[in-house]
């Protein structure tokens, strides 16, 4: 039965049943006689604009391949066991295809060797071809190893990043930038055989990029494959029946058309506006500066919660190792247009269906387009200068936050922040490489990210059909991923074709659910009906209790615990359970169906125990960033052990209190774009407009009048 064993199949394992394997340690003393060699970084050529961009992304990378470790030893386990779960599990969480761990003999290094004694090794497999008729399979044939390569940098500097900052060294290293045989260590760690003058893979053939991390770390090794483990495709590999992703879903995203991805999107019921009303009259732009994390920072919340602004998602190794190549990629958002176009650009169907497949092929869950309303850009940047909008399509980008994590955390613990940081920075990469492509083209086009953004990502996800609003307020939800993804946002002139928004009945199912606000830690979302705040048709949640939470959570990183308990993030691929499936594809199709099953499939999530974490995924240590600087990546920082750590189970019995004291802050009580110093949030006018906010209805029948908005 596909994904049968999935919720109990440890994450250190990976998606692939490798544990089933025939190892051979005699295989170390046959590689004893084989050099080491280094082969080259193969694309199709580099006056290609795809390999420019990506080799722009690679570079940035090669500058963060040896970090500065921390002073001091972080207190780790003396159990190998424990700590190579950590790494494979961090390996695993940035969706490494496989990982392995082996000593590194002697004969290995290429020229001198680094004080190292370990590898981590790290497989990634070529994604799946792009179809032949797409335009974007003429931009990706002949770069395949170039860009899983990108991928197998991202994770080794990762990686790295996280082993340094607990005090041990180590350096990152992959085909192009590399002190070390790969091959020669993809076969002593039992990821690869000898082929003739090639390496296989069991599961991949020669269909995959590596790269190690080298380390004084010591974890526990794994053993060469058995010359007979050549192919390890059999019916238990097609049916999962180890928990790993089984062969029959790997086919089907296979067979998918490139440009809709690996989720049914075609099957969606597609509208004329979002399901919320969006009165775009009325709707102000806003400077960067009302972002509530940019607020914090600058001070409006509260001291203490200045003093934790830059580290709450950063306060741990897995994030410390993350944030260096997010900041290493902030610069290459933006950059010059070529002179001159590199190929014909005006047939919009085809942009569109190869800008989609190459995001897909990079790694987005999903995507979407939509031509860019002028209020979804911010008014002002971070800096306080104005905006004025520059471009007129936005491509947006959905990525996983990773499924198997999500299921091991409790979403408010110390993995929270670094599953959010993730998912940011390979948006970051993916948004990065495209934009930088596209301007290769001769086409202006700019990557916003989390780090930089010039336009509000919530309502674009609204507007390009990804999601509709949430009872969470603040998010939209998508109906295969729930509330489990970030975004990054690429806008650009390439003529492109606008997608329609979307209705799965998300509106009358928030209705009935209370799930979230029922599991809120800080109680910072609405029981009650939506209102109208900033022009949007929304559940209004109190931003400011939200953000101090996750500014000063002691037992975590951030939080994320809506998302965790959201019962539509879950699994609806074809390995996920088969309630999951059933209820997604009802849900998407038998619209009808929901004043019935909506209450039905409220009760049963509750019932199952959906929104509890799962032990048997917990794989990262609860440890925690300690330092002046740990906001950033510093050697001056150490790391020390967590003093606990939130576990909480859900509550469906949990006594509320429903009479709400959630504050709003709508775009007339912001501080000024350009001030830098501190603008104290009015709780008491915040509480007082909450109160007196326009209900739907009462906005409605205003509008009819043709009154204007009152004033907050």
């Amino acid at each position: 039965m596909l994904g049968l064993n999935r919720s109990k199949r440890p994450i250190e394992l990976g998606p692939y049943p490798a544990e089933r394997l025939k190892r051979d340690a005699s295989a170390i003393t046959g590689e004893a006689e084989i050099p080491p060699i280094s082969p080259p970084l193969t694309t199709a050529g580099a006056d290609f604009p795809l390999v420019r961009a990506a080799n722009a992304h690679l570079a940035a990378y090669e500058e963060l391949r040896e970090p500065e470790p921390f002073a001091k030893l972080a207190p780790v386990p003396e159990d190998l066991k424990l700590r190579t779960r950590d790494i494979k599990g961090a390996g695993y969480f940035f969706n490494a295809s496989q990982m392995a761990v082996c000593q590194i003999p002697d004969n290995a290094w290429l020229d001198a060797a680094l004080p190292h004694t370990y590898a981590v090794m790290v497989v990634v497999a070529y994604s799946d071809p792009i179809d032949a008729d797409n335009a974007a399979a003429g931009w990706v044939t002949g770069n395949e190893h170039l860009l899983a390569s990108l991928r197998a940098a991202e994770i080794a500097v990762n990686i790295s990043g996280q082993i340094s900052s607990m005090g041990f060294k180590s350096c990152a290293h992959w085909t192009g930038a590399t002190d070390i045989g790969l091959d020669k260590m993809a076969v002593l760690s039992g990821l690869a055989l000898r082929d003739g003058g090639r390496v296989v893979n069991p599961y991949m053939d020669d269909q995959f990029a590596l790269a190690a991390v080298t380390t004084d770390y010591a974890l526990a090794s794994d053993l060469p494959l058995h010359a007979t483990a050549k192919n390890g495709r059999d019916l238990g590999y097609f049916l999962g029946l180890a928990g790993g992703v089984s062969g029959f879903e790997r086919r089907r995203r296979k067979k998918r058309p490139s440009h809709l991805g690996p989720y049914p999107v075609e099957t969606l019921k597609r509208i004329d506006r979002p399901t919320t009303h969006i009165f775009e009259d009325e709707v102000p732009r806003v400077p960067s500066r009302a972002n509530m994390y940019v607020r914090t920072a600058l001070g409006d919340l509260s001291e203490k919660a200045s003093r934790e602004a830059g580290r709450w998602s950063q306060k741990h190794p897995v994030a410390q190792g993350i944030v260096r190549p997010m900041w290493a990629l902030k610069p290459m958002q933006d950059g010059q247009t070529a002179p001159k176009a590199a190929q014909p650009s005006d047939n919009a169907e085809a942009n569109t269906k190869a800008l989609k497949a190459l995001g897909h092929y990079l790694g987005a869950a999903i995507t979407g387009i939509c031509e860019i309303p002028d209020h979804c850009w911010y008014s002002h940047d971070k800096r306080g200068q104005p905006i004025t909008p520059y471009h007129k399509y936005a491509l947006v980008v959905l990525i996983d936050q990773g499924l198997e994590t999500f299921m091991g955390a409790s979403g408010n613990d110390w993995i929270s922040g670094s599953q959010s940081m993730r998912a940011y920075l390979r948006g970051a990469e993916i948004a990065g490489v495209m934009a930088a492509h596209i301007r290769e083209m001769g086409i202006g086009a700019r990557a916003h990210t989390s780090l930089d953004s010039d336009v509000l990502h919530v309502p674009l996800v609204l507007h390009s059909g990804l999601g509709e609003q949430s009872r969470i307020g603040e998010a939209a939800l998508n109906p295969f991923l729930g509330m489990r993804f970030k975004t990054a946002v690429l806008t650009t002139d390439m003529p492109l074709v606008a997608d329609k928004p979307i209705d799965f009945g998300l509106q009358k199912f928030c209705t009935k659910c209370f799930k979230c606000a029922r599991e809120c830690p800080s109680q910072a979302i609405p029981y009650g009906g939506k209102v109208i705040f900033n022009g949007y048709e929304t559940w209004k949640p109190d931003s400011e209790r939200c953000t101090l939470y996750r500014a000063t959570n002691t037992k975590g990183s951030a939080c994320g615990r809506c998302i965790k308990v959201c019962p539509l993030s879950k699994d609806t691929t074809w390995d996920g359970p088969i309630l999951d499936r059933i209820g997604s594809w009802l849900g998407i199709n038998a619209m009808w169906l929901k004043p019935i099953l909506a209450p039905l499939a409220i009760w049963l999530d509750d019932a199952l125990g959906n929104g509890n974490p799962v032990d048997a995924k917990k794989w990262w240590l609860d440890l925690e960033v300690i330092g002046e600087r740990s906001f950033k990546y510093d050697p001056k920082n150490h790391v020390e052990r967590a003093k606990g750590a939130n576990r909480p189970m859900i509550d469906p019995k949990k006594k509320v209190n429903k009479a709400e004291n959630i504050a709003y802050f709508p775009a007339s009580t912001l501080p000024p774009p350009d001030l830098m110093a501190p603008f104290p949030t009015d709780r008491k006018l915040g509480l007082k407009l909450a109160r007196e906010a326009e209900t739907v209805a009462e906005a409605l029948a205003r509008r009819a009048r043709n009154k204007k908005k009152p004033r907050a």
